[in-house]
């Protein structure tokens, strides 16, 4: 377990509100995330947790209070979007991969595209990512021929490969069978263990359970509760948090 180095959190949400029409979703949600912290968000469907993944990344723009990565303030209205993207990669349910593009060049897309990178630099990045997820030798594959598990896999490299500092993973294995469910796990531990910044919504709570350093309860738009991640699990305070393991655990 590593020490919370919280002077300066990467992440930062403070007092964020977010409604979509009449719909308040987000109610006053605070947290914070230190850097090379692994962090989870759990609680019942409906409570908030993908829209606050989506407000760290301006995917949704927050009605009221602030969110912060590093130097960036995420709800300046100048904000440099694309800068930001490049900073903080966000993976979905969905892979939302392009299907007439192979495997490498679903992943060196954005970098070519975006960043303007030299494509024999991005190339080599691409395979030794694509080797990082376990799928070296399926570079010429297009998406539908790879099993569910193994198109989230390329997503993920396809993420890391614009070298973001931050990676933020909603509900990433979902759609997902259990075995394949096991794969991804795997290769999100691994980012984690190399010491990137990740915060994940979840409910695979065993992962939860082994990987997290944190973790935070939401419910109703809130964080109700949060903590050290094995503390929370043995021993949750909020009854709302012991209520919702005891169902899920």
């Amino acid at each position: 377990m590593k020490k919370r180095d919280l002077d300066a959190p990467f992440i930062e949400l403070q007092d964020v509100r977010k409604s979509f029409g009449t719909t308040a979703v987000l109610n006053g949600v605070d947290l914070a995330v230190a850097r090379s912290e692994v962090a989870c968000i759990i609680g019942p469907s409906g409570s908030g947790k993908s829209t606050v993944l989506r407000c760290i990344n301006a995917l949704t723009r927050i009605d009221g209070g602030s969110v912060r990565v590093g130097n960036t303030r995420v709800d300046d209205p100048r904000l440099d979007t694309q800068a930001l993207h490049r900073r903080v990669g966000i993976v979905f349910q969905g892979y939302n991969l392009f299907p007439h593009r192979t495997v490498l060049q679903n992943v060196m897309m954005a970098p070519l595209q975006v960043l303007r990178r030299e494509r024999g630099e991005v190339e080599a990045q691409a395979r030794a990512l694509l080797a990082k997820v376990h799928l070296a030798g399926k570079e010429h594959a297009y998406p539908g021929e790879l099993s569910g598990g193994q198109q989230q896999r390329v997503a993920i490299a396809r993420s890391l490969c614009m070298q973001p500092e931050v990676m933020l993973f909603d509900e990433v294995t979902a759609a997902l069978d259990p075995e394949t469910v096991k794969e991804v796990l795997g290769v999100i531990q691994e980012i984690a263990a190399d010491g990137m910044t990740c915060l994940l919504v979840t409910h695979e709570m065993r992962f939860a359970r082994e990987v997290a350093d944190y973790l935070f309860f939401m419910d109703k738009g809130r964080v109700v509760e949060h903590g050290i991640a094995r503390q929370v699990f043995d021993a949750p305070v909020d009854p709302r948090t012991r209520a919702f393991l005891d169902k899920v655990l």
